[in-house]
């Protein structure tokens, strides 16, 4: 997760990123955001991209991987 915004109003992008580059820095894709100090609907996360990566050997966060099980399970229930 990439840290964006203000000073006290954070929102941070969930990208792809290489384990060597910093927590700001270089990444491969950006993939959704969250925005934590929004109540409801507060994450959006392209699925399918999270599905290739995973695939290909990434390793999401354990912050990362709550919010693709929660979401996925929405997906399927809506489905």
């Amino acid at each position: 997760m990439k840290r964006v915004g203000a000073k006290n109003t954070p929102v941070f992008r969930i990208v792809v990123a290489d384990g060597r580059s910093p927590r700001d820095g270089k990444f491969i894709e950006e993939i959704g955001t969250y925005q934590p100090l929004k109540k409801d609907n507060n994450v959006t996360l392209d699925l399918e991209r999270v599905t290739y990566w995973v695939g290909k050997g990434a390793q999401p966060s354990d912050t990362v991987a709550s919010f693709i099980k929660r979401l996925s399970k929405a997906a399927t229930a809506t489905a």
